[in-house]
């Protein structure tokens, strides 16, 4: 049975990471746990750990990524809501007999083995949602 275990991260896109950490490293005083390239989503993400979660800058580097074009369509601001699950074939398989339209029907798995999935925000009342996996 899969399960709901916390929310993983909040993910925020920028057009400009300098420039918005800034405001969360410098000025809040969130330290950056790291910075990395996401090449199959062509962007780079800065990690700011809180308490159990984590929130993710996303400044994309390709005007054709799907991040870029939100970015141009809403501008700076909340990207997705991350869910850490178990069991996330099943939740998505459960998910799609509920009728829920989802962006990945089947896992996407990133180098250090974590899988993800993303619902589409017309089924999730205009939220985009990221189910994540992470390995045992």
């Amino acid at each position: 049975m899969p399960t709901i275990k916390r929310i993983d991260h909040v993910a925020l896109v920028v057009d400009d990471l300098e420039a918005a950490l800034a405001f969360w490293r410098d000025a809040l005083g969130l330290r950056v746990s790291q910075t990395e390239e996401e090449p199959s989503e062509k962007t780079t993400v800065a990690f700011l750990p809180l308490g159990e979660s984590e929130i993710e800058l996303v400044q994309p580097h390709t005007a054709d990524s799907g991040t870029a074009k939100f970015l141009a369509k809403r501008g700076p601001g909340m990207h997705h809501l991350c869910i850490e699950v178990e069991d996330l074939e099943a939740l998505l398989a459960r998910l799609q007999r509920q009728g829920v339209r989802l962006i990945n029907e089947t896992p996407v798995t990133k180098p250090n083995g974590v899988r993800y999935a993303f619902i589409h925000p017309k089924s999730t009342y205009g939220v985009l949602i990221e189910l994540y996996e992470k390995p045992q």
